[in-house]
């Protein structure tokens, strides 16, 4: 029995990062390639010389996180290479673009407070959310208290938006920095 569905084209999306995403993208790829890499590979080696390969888990461990390593690494260049930096704000601030700090007001009253980034941005915890989630879509091209339908999986949600910024606002307190430590894993 076939089924004659058309399937949903995926949502197009946004190549995007701030100045600062990419210094991000770049330490990582830097970490991993100047400094990670070269203490596997290390690591390998000494492993190769113990013998039998088949049964040196060291071995074996290595090779595997060689081979992540360098998915990891060729992922990072091809992102450097299509995303396009927004370095500046936008012609009009008085609406949300890429790079905005929101705060927004439900029904309730309650306030809530994002950042929209690109994709290599998203901190959840910091409510850095992506340019391509269903909230950041909604809330594009938007204007000061304009009152909007969101369509997120939880249903339909109406916000009020109460404030946008484009200079980094006190109540954000997310670090720019995430040591590469974080990025390696447990030997």
């Amino acid at each position: 029995m076939s089924e004659n569905k058309e399937k949903k084209p995926l949502p197009r999306r946004a190549h995007l990062v701030t100045p600062r995403g990419l210094v991000q993208i770049k330490d990582e790829l830097d970490f991993l390639w100047r400094k990670e890499r070269p203490v596997v590979t290390q690591q390998v080696s000494d492993a190769a010389k113990l013998g039998d390969r088949s049964e040196n888990a060291e071995y074996i461990y290595g090779k595997k996180r060689l081979r992540e390593i360098d998915r990891r690494v060729r992922f990072l260049r091809k992102r450097i290479e299509i995303c396009d930096v927004v370095d500046r704000p936008p012609m009009d601030v008085e609406r949300i673009y890429f790079g905005a700090w929101i705060e927004l007001e439900d029904d309730n009253e309650v306030l809530y407070r994002y950042r929209v980034v690109g994709e290599d941005e998203i901190d959840l915890p910091c409510d850095y959310i992506s340019v391509d989630a269903p909230l950041a879509r909604g809330l594009l091209g938007k204007r000061l208290e304009d009152e909007i339908v969101v369509r997120l999986p939880k249903g339909d949600v109406n916000y009020c938006i109460v404030a946008i910024h484009y200079e980094k606002p006190a109540w954000d307190e997310k670090t720019w920095y995430v040591a590469p430590s974080v990025l390696k894993f447990d030997s």
